[in-house]
């Protein structure tokens, strides 16, 4: 089968396209703005990349369009499709129907954590022999990919709350039938689709009555909403972590590692370099999800002592006169309050310099704009990227003080950044895009 696939260069229809090309598909695929790393891996993979939407790419003659949830009508090359009355699919649906219908699905959901705990998982899976496919959204290090299929049984994925396509407006999970379901926890975010947390939670007791009754859904004790979804059905087995009564983490010692408790009982240590207890919690998750699926609790603890992470969390990305750069992921205000508090607890008492860019649509839209000041606490000062925000990035980080400011252009917050920063120093910076380079531009300015 020939499929072209339209908004190719995201990460989850990337990780598509090289999922369908591993099973003996033709690909190609277009987006606005063919760039790496993506163009790159794809191109490496053989998959012919078209710059645009153009209608003329109908002349391709593929037997199925596979349409990404960035594409909406308007698009011309998607007017033509239907024009025609030509076959067209999502993502979503196209991975359901064509790798995950004979597979042991293990999906992680949840508003943080999604992708560090897809990967968790999967390596667990790897390091006990089971060889998985997985479809994540970020790169885990030990992999170096965020795709591949393997002729296993098992099947890791990201599963995303985001909506599935312009055509259908059900979150991507729902398409996944997944028989090990991790809830990782659930507040609001995406305000672009999404008009209250309710909405949210109605999403994911969609995802729960697609969860087979010998299946089991792992879910983050702590969380309130959580409780409300499964308040309102639950058909499978349920293991709950973060509470005594089900998987809980002990006190972290003096290099992270804890020990691994359910029901009260010590199941093994853990020993390993992750900071937080968002990513005690992740793994938590990824052990009893493991266990569902036939590895021994020993066994995950010695694949986690072998995680490597996931690009762009608590990435370093250099050090310059005794000054350290990274890079993380953070965008919404309970992510960037854990990424300082992580690294806080790491640093101890160095200066945390933190620059922000609100990026996604929740954050531009200012839906979580009161939270900000509070999540950047911890931080001994903070920079703010305030381009195109359709609010004062200045007022919501007035609780801060003199502890925050808000910079219009790239070149003024590096140049701010750089006098500031002395050595010894800690550098975060925290976005969900790319921030225009941020990273290096800091590290040449120190240098």
């Amino acid at each position: 089968m020939h499929i072209h696939i339209i908004g190719i260069c995201g990460t989850f229809m990337g990780g598509i396209a090289a999922i369908a090309k591993a099973a003996g598909h033709r690909v190609t695929g277009c987006d606005a703005g063919v760039y790496p790393p993506m163009s790159t891996q794809l191109e490496q993979l053989g998959i012919e990349l078209i710059e645009g939407f153009a209608e003329q790419q109908l002349d391709l003659q593929p037997d199925l369009f596979v349409v990404g949830n960035v594409v909406s009508r308007g698009n011309p090359l998607m007017e033509a499709i239907m024009d025609r009355g030509l076959p067209y699919t999502s993502g979503p649906q196209w991975l359901a129907e064509h790798v995950l219908r004979d597979k042991w699905v293990l999906a992680v959901a949840g508003t943080h954590g999604k992708t560090t705990t897809s990967s968790m998982l999967a390596w667990i899976l790897e390091h006990a022999g089971l060889n998985p496919g997985f479809l994540i959204g970020g790169v885990p290090m030990n992999f170096g990919i965020s795709a591949r299929l393997t002729d296993s049984r098992f099947f890791v994925i990201e599963a995303d709350e985001y909506d599935t396509a312009f055509f259908d407006k059900r979150s991507k999970f729902v398409h996944y039938h997944p028989r090990t379901a991790i809830l990782n926890n659930l507040e609001f975010d995406h305000a672009d689709i999404f008009a209250d947390l309710a909405a949210i939670e109605t999403q994911f007791h969609h995802l729960l009555r697609t969860v087979p009754r010998e299946g089991r859904v792992i879910s983050n004790g702590q969380s309130p909403a959580l409780e409300r979804v499964l308040q309102r059905g639950c058909w499978s087995s349920l293991e709950r972590f973060a509470v005594d009564a089900g998987w809980q983490a002990g006190a972290p010692d003096a290099n992270n590692g804890c020990s691994v408790l359910l029901g009260g009982q010590t199941q093994g240590d853990l020993h390993w370099s992750m900071l937080g207890e968002h990513n005690r919690h992740n793994a938590l998750a990824a052990i009893a999800a493991a266990r569902h699926a036939g590895v021994t609790v020993a066994q995950s603890l010695a694949g986690l002592a072998a995680f490597q992470n996931v690009r762009r969390r608590m990435e370093v990305r250099g050090t310059v006169r005794d000054i350290t750069v990274y890079d993380d992921f953070a965008h919404h205000p309970t992510a960037i309050a854990t990424t300082v508090a992580g690294l806080r607890r790491k640093v101890g008492q160095a200066r945390i310099l933190a620059v922000l860019e609100p990026r996604s649509n929740t954050m531009k839209l200012g839906a979580m704009k009161d939270e900000l000041a509070a999540s950047l606490q911890e931080a001994d000062h903070s920079f703010c990227y305030a381009h195109n925000l359709g609010w004062d990035a200045a007022v919501a980080l007035a609780p801060l003080g003199a502890r925050g400011q808000s910079f219009e252009q790239l070149d003024a917050l590096v140049a701010a950044v750089v006098h500031m920063a002395q050595p010894g120093d800690q550098i975060l910076v925290m976005s969900n895009g790319g921030f225009g380079g941020v990273h290096q531009l800091l590290l040449d300015a120190l240098a």
